[in-house]
């Protein structure tokens, strides 16, 4: 049951219903309850622009499971999902943990929402707790004190950044926000990121209609989006769209709009 569910006249006033919000807006693609009628208005808007009928949010989460899957398996107890958004099942905690039980996960979103509804969500579970932060500020984001009582960074941690970079505009430095993080964790970590490709026409259509009803959106080609993993070593596939990213099944199937929407890849950190 969904926050808004659980509680449906009551909104903590940190909450402004008045504008959208990247969480909402992504919640109301995915057909989730916790957004509000500015927020789906914005879905609406970006439904016109790209009618993928959300299936490239959809196949975002899809990523998202096999790629926490596959660094659970790897060995991978701790996990930092930055830009989380709204808990959406199944979810970085529950993937990792059904895979390793003691899996830790921390989730760092600045929308009030999100701390609501994870908080009231995951009030029982020790193991994963959500902080209110902006990803943008790296700094204060590694040094909170949930953060580092939660995990630790001289161990390796696997880095989730998806289909959050590509809010960032090139005049608040994305590389550098990134490099921070990497910088940060151990050799051994991994880092996963998703990102909007400008590589279509019709995802190139997106870009105005992020800014102008959300401030923020900028899309990147493949060359620019390789960028972020510099330093890293690629696992394989490499930087793919997201389709082709380890399926459970074979892509047999040319991929369609949303299919080229957005790639992504997953880089360890050298121990060298």
């Amino acid at each position: 049951m969904s926050w808004t569910q659980r509680n449906p006249e009551y909104v903590p006033p940190e909450i402004d219903t008045t504008r959208p919000s990247i969480a909402r807006v992504y919640d109301a693609i995915l057909g989730g309850k916790d957004n509000y009628p500015v927020d789906r208005a914005v879905a609406e808007e970006l439904n016109e622009a790209f009618p993928d009928g959300g299936a490239g949010a959809r196949l975002n989460r899809a990523m998202h499971g096999r790629v926490v899957r596959h660094l659970a398996g790897m060995g991978v107890d701790q996990f930092l999902d930055l830009g989380s958004g709204l808990p959406t099942a199944p979810n970085t905690h529950e993937v990792a943990q059904s895979v390793n039980p003691g899996a830790k996960v921390v989730y760092v979103d600045n929308d009030p929402i999100v701390h609501a509804h994870g908080g009231a969500l995951l009030a029982d579970d020790h193991r994963t707790v959500v902080v209110d932060a902006d990803v943008r500020e790296p700094d204060r984001v590694l040094t909170h004190p949930e953060v580092t009582a939660a995990l630790d960074l001289d161990r390796p941690v696997g880095l989730i950044l998806h289909a959050v970079i590509h809010h960032i505009v090139d005049a608040h430095d994305p590389r550098g926000v990134v490099e921070t993080y990497k910088k940060a964790v151990a050799p051994g970590s991994y880092m996963s990121l998703t990102h909007f490709t400008s590589s279509t026409a019709a995802a190139r259509g997106l870009q105005s209609v992020l800014m102008k009803a959300l401030g923020t959106g900028q899309l990147r080609s493949l060359v620019e989006i390789a960028g972020f993993f510099d330093g890293l070593d690629l696992v394989e596939p490499g930087l793919v769209y997201l389709p082709y990213w380890r399926p459970d099944e074979p892509v047999t199937a040319a991929l369609d709009i949303a299919g080229l929407l957005t790639c992504g890849g997953v880089g360890r950190k050298p121990t060298d």
